[in-house]
């Protein structure tokens, strides 16, 4: 039931307008008469009340949004004040890796950030933007229009939030140079040809297409993982040189672009460090020739989700210190190890870099929602990361009740169902490693019936008991938690699937090894079974896509799946067959199993791609 509220005083321009459309995340409704609340614009976010009327002061106008979230309910006597340690913070949103949040969404998104508090967002959109004179530039692949992008800027402004453009101008570009139209442009399959002049050509279009929708001055250029630069099409054109040279030379040639827009850059600081061969965390420090490559007027991007302790944090941030130039940190909610984010991962890691930015004096902070390898993780999943990034940036430290009370306020949501959802990666006894960490539901999902290259890795853990249990758990929270019902519900599909494949992958092999035909018959009796499962959670899947995403992408979901359901039919065909002595083995199931992943300490890594999991082979040969 909504609360009537009366608001006076000092207000964000936009706050009749901003308050109408978080009315239903505040259960509140502006009216003449209610709760009061006199707000004034001052130096921190502050709510403070008598238990009758409320004071609320705001900084900027997200704080306003906030503060409006931090009114206890029902009203209490309280005084609570809290100062932003950052100037930005935020999240990036991978709208690039097949899937691309719907408008809809992202506005869901903007609203619960509102709530917390970030006032920054990004969309990374390597080709899911259009550029007029670019037909093939993200052709079929759900690219957002100007409008639709205008619009999001718009609704972001409501509470103050800043949308800013990201993109690729270097590398991480093969969705666009795969097509024979940029073929020319192709220092490598990935990256883009430095130096050609019809290269830069490109990127003012694709630069003035990304800004233009946006009130944001700011601008991603990406230029990260650009492996190989200079040393494809480049060195057979131009001849050898540094890579720091063409890099530096490429960086100066995008910033002229976006200083002719009124753009300030950042581009992501990794390749400053792999051109010395080395990484953020190795012996030393940066070189005189890659301090020389930063151009002073870009920003870089120190982005790290792969260490659990502060000093390591704060040794790679005085690294960045050396270069002429601001640095902003990224880290990472790991939504990108399969169908299940990692949140034991995400919060080992994000706590101790948060705390090193602060006190290194970093402005601007991001969490990073990847997708990689097919945006198997729903958006949705991430949410309570981007709560332990606004509570921190506010209070300045990590309390895990507070982040919990905070979600459910602000996301009207069991932060418990969201922090299970680890469970799906790790099994009892599994464990992980912060920088390596285990992604089980994504092994076991397409791990192959027949040829199961992780058979000896997992045979010691009781993965079907496990997934078993996640299916009464998710059930219960799909049921108490119906504004998430379809998310939940399809991790209760997903955990019942694992479970009967579990089943088979624990038996299987021993089953033929040994001769047993009585168990192999009653395991060729559960693939029907396995497979309506394997089929009801890809129809999930979809309406969840399809909730959060624009229908594109979920084509290599679908493949993948069929592919699974129609491997676990030949598996089953070929044990029937066992089963009745009309052939002596199924010689895919007698060969050896090797330990592939799993570490002398029992910890098992993460394979984070589809068809490293299904064969030994190559997919795409």
């Amino acid at each position: 039931m909504s609360r009537k509220i009366h608001i006076s005083g000092q207000t964000p321009p936009q706050w009749r307008q901003g308050i109408e459309e978080l009315s239903g995340d505040l259960a509140m409704e502006l009216s003449g008469e209610g709760m009061e609340i006199a707000c004034v614009q001052g130096d921190c976010l502050a709510v403070e009340s008598d238990g009758v009327r409320v004071r609320l002061t705001w900084r900027t106008p997200v704080e306003f949004y906030r503060g409006l979230s931090l009114i206890p309910d029902p009203l209490a006597a309280c005084d609570i004040r809290q100062h932003s340690r950052f100037e930005s913070c935020g999240v990036m949103l991978d709208c690039s890796r097949n899937a691309v949040l719907k408008p809809e969404a992202i506005r869901f998104f903007l609203r619960k950030m509102a709530l917390m508090g970030l006032n920054l967002a990004m969309l990374y959109t390597e080709d899911t933007y259009e550029v007029p004179e670019q037909p093939f530039f993200g052709y079929k692949r759900g690219r957002y229009t100007y409008e639709e992008l205008k619009a999001l800027d718009d609704y972001g402004d409501i509470f103050g939030i800043e949308l800013c453009p990201c993109i690729q101008a270097l590398g991480h570009l093969k969705r666009i140079l795969h097509w024979p139209a940029f073929h020319h442009l192709r220092d490598n399959d990935e990256v883009l040809l430095a130096d050609e002049e019809e290269t830069y050509v490109l990127l003012e279009q694709m630069i003035r297409a990304a800004c233009a929708p946006y009130r944001s001055k700011r601008i991603h250029l990406g230029m990260d993982e650009a492996f190989g630069v200079g040393l494809g099409a480049h060195l057979a054109r131009y001849g050898y040189e540094h890579p720091h040279e063409v890099m530096g030379r490429h960086l100066r040639r995008v910033l002229d672009i976006t200083d002719k827009y009124g753009l300030k850059a950042m581009i992501w600081s990794d390749m400053y460090f792999h051109l010395d061969n080395h990484h953020y965390h190795s012996e030393g420090m940066p070189s005189e020739r890659a301090k020389k490559a930063v151009d002073p007027r870009v920003s870089l991007v120190y982005w790290d989700y792969y260490h659990a302790k502060e000093e390591e944090y704060a040794a790679a941030l005085y690294k960045h210190a050396q270069f002429p130039a601001e640095t902003v940190f990224a880290g990472g909610i790991w939504t990108w190890i399969g169908p299940a984010p990692s949140y034991t991962t995400a919060i080992s890691n994000s706590v101790p870099g948060l705390t090193a930015a602060m006190k290194a004096g970093v402005k601007t902070v991001l969490t990073t929602a990847w997708g990689d390898n097919g945006a198997e993780t729903n958006m949705l999943a991430g949410l309570l990361a981007l709560q332990l990034y606004g509570e921190m940036d506010y209070t300045g430290v990590y309390d895990l009740e507070a982040v919990k009370a905070r979600f459910r306020r602000c996301c009207g949501a069991d932060p418990q169902a969201f922090l299970d959802l680890s469970l799906f990666n790790t099994v009892p006894g599994m464990g992980g490693r912060p920088n390596d960490p285990s992604n089980a539901c994504k092994i076991m999902l397409y791990q192959d019936p027949l040829i199961q290259l992780f058979e000896k890795d997992t045979e010691d853990y009781p993965m079907t008991e496990h997934f078993e249990s996640l299916v009464h758990k998710y059930a219960q929270y799909a049921r108490e938690n119906p504004g998430y019902g379809l998310l939940f519900d399809f991790y209760t599909a997903l955990a019942h699937a694992l479970a009967l494949k579990c089943r088979w992958h624990k038996s299987a092999g021993e089953v033929v090894r040994t001769g047993d035909r009585e168990r192999a018959a009653a395991l060729a009796d559960e693939i029907p079974a396995t497979v309506e499962a394997l089929n009801a959670l890809r129809i999930l899947w979809r309406q969840l896509w399809e909730f959060t995403n624009k229908p594109n992408g979920f084509e290599i979901i679908e493949v993948r799946m069929g592919g699974i359901a129609a491997r676990m039919s030949t598996a089953g065909e070929k044990m029937r067959a066992f089963a009745l002595g009309q052939v002596d083995t199924i010689p895919e199931l007698t060969e050896e199993s090797l330990i592939c992943k799993r570490h002398a300490d029992g910890t098992i890594g993460c394979t984070n791609t589809m068809d490293e999991i299904a064969t030994p082979g190559r997919i795409d040969y």
